[in-house]
């Protein structure tokens, strides 16, 4: 356990960011699944609408640093290539 008023609040912050950061992945990871199980299930309207949303959680995600920036764009260019072209 921490001893010093410095250490004890670097805690403090340390748990409460990763809270932060634990809410963020989860929802682009909630919102990537979702997207995938519309597409397998050939829902491409709903998909489509669906992925802006996709696309918002993982760009808050690699914003804030929780998922790499290239692993975000890597996850966005392969959603993309889920929905057929018309």
């Amino acid at each position: 356990m921490p001893i010093t008023s410095s250490a004890k609040k670097a805690l403090r912050q340390s748990k409460t960011r990763r809270e932060r950061n634990i809410k963020k992945k989860e929802a682009y990871k909630g919102a990537v699944k979702t997207y995938r199980k519309l597409v397998a299930e050939k829902k491409w309207d709903d998909a489509s609408a669906k992925l802006s949303s996709v696309y918002q959680s993982v760009d808050k995600a690699a914003k804030t640093k929780v998922i790499a920036t290239n692993k975000a764009r890597r996850i966005k260019s392969r959603l993309s290539k889920l929905i057929p072209k018309k």
